[in-house]
């Protein structure tokens, strides 16, 4: 059964900077795409990056030049690095992960920005 366990979540000033992980139970290698959505209050969860089994790079508009996605393979990690960060960044983020049998998600991690 795969696994995906996020951490570096917390409260950050605007302005501020955050670094997520998801540690997967498997290689990141071994998935077709995995990615970072955030769900913020009262919303339904929308992708904010995402990175292909070729390295390809995928980024929600409002966090190009912000976020930067990348992966450790030999850790067995995906990142989201957070730079600038603005109030309307808040919301529980989730790792994402496909392959070729199923969708899994992790457990979230929260990412508050105060003013």
């Amino acid at each position: 059964q795969v696994q995906l366990v996020e951490s570096g979540g917390g409260l950050v000033q605007a302005g501020g900077s955050l670094r997520l992980s998801c540690v997967a139970s498997r290689s990141v290698f071994s998935f077709i795409r995995m990615g970072w959505y955030r769900q913020a209050p009262g919303k339904p969860r929308e992708m904010r990056a995402t990175i292909t089994s070729d390295g390809s790079t995928y980024y929600e508009d409002s966090v190009k030049g912000r976020f930067t996605i990348s992966r450790d393979n030999p850790k067995n990690t995906l990142y989201l690095q957070m730079n600038s960060l603005k109030l309307e960044d808040t919301g529980v983020y989730y790792c994402y992960g496909r392959n070729d049998w199923s969708d899994y998600w992790g457990q979230g991690t929260q990412v508050t920005v105060s003013s």
